[in-house]
């Protein structure tokens, strides 16, 4: 409510979406770059070094790696996928979650305070040109090129002249808009929790650095509300990641699925 008396005051401007586009840091590379291959090289190294000396009983980091490959495994791919056919898939599922996971928590991390997700050309790169390929060529050469869109377009049990509506509504979500919807979920998480992280941050400082004195104290109330969200955010980042995985790994496995 301070931030809002300010801004209407015509002192406080808050922020926007070009705030989420940062200045190159050098040439054409981007902060969001570099925290993805940043990303990358922490997945690699948590999991290298928590296995480069495997004990029977494991260690703390053992422990920690063998719990995330067993929920990636167990808890995700195993249930979404079936347990006939979840192996091969796996390591793509785990890759999944740790990778979006990493890159959701740098939103909260200090001095780095960027959710790469919330840059929608990453989730959308990730759905598009990863999750979409992989869980169609399943289906194809699980039933073929003529079986595979039979199972897909044309549900089972429905009345043939239902397959006019229903058809054209079945093509429009299993290829279009499935890798689009799977992209926007984590985006729009992502950049909502930044933005609100990013309205209570600032609000705070404004009121405290520029506001009258009456308003001051209520800068307290900013950065309170500022702290509370971040653990909520934190949550939300690790449910965003878990679901991204999820709904990857359930397409595979209803593209794998002998019916509808």
């Amino acid at each position: 409510m301070g931030a809002l008396v300010v801004a209407q005051g015509g002192g406080f401007v808050p922020p926007g979406v070009g705030d989420f586009f940062l200045p190159p840091i050098v040439g054409g590379v981007t902060k969001p770059m570099v925290l993805v291959v940043l990303s990358v090289v922490i997945v690699a190294a948590f999991f290298l070094i928590a296995s480069r000396n495997l004990k029977v009983v494991p260690g703390k980091l053992q422990f920690a790696a063998e719990s995330v490959y067993d929920f990636g495994r167990n808890n995700i791919a195993r249930e979404q996928i079936g347990s006939a056919d979840f192996r091969p898939f796996v390591p793509l599922i785990l890759a999944l979650f740790t990778f979006i996971l990493v890159n959701n928590l740098f939103g909260i991390i200090p001095l780095i305070q960027f959710p790469t997700f919330s840059h929608i050309g990453f989730p959308l790169a990730l759905s598009i040109l990863v999750v979409y390929p992989v869980y169609h060529i399943a289906g194809f050469r699980r039933h073929g090129f003529t079986g595979y869109l039979k199972n897909q377009l044309f549900p089972a049990g429905a009345p043939k002249p239902i397959y006019l509506l229903l058809t054209p509504i079945e093509f429009f979500q299993k290829f279009i808009m499935n890798p689009i919807t799977l992209a926007i979920r984590v985006f729009a998480a992502m950049f909502a929790g930044h933005l609100i992280l990013l309205v209570f941050t600032l609000a705070g400082s404004y009121l405290l650095l520029e506001a009258s004195a009456a308003l001051k104290p209520v800068s307290l109330i900013s950065w309170a509300f500022a702290i509370l969200m971040t653990f909520v955010e934190a949550l939300i980042q690790v449910i965003q990641a878990y679901v991204f995985a999820v709904l990857s790994a359930g397409y595979i496995g209803m593209a794998l699925a002998e019916d509808h």
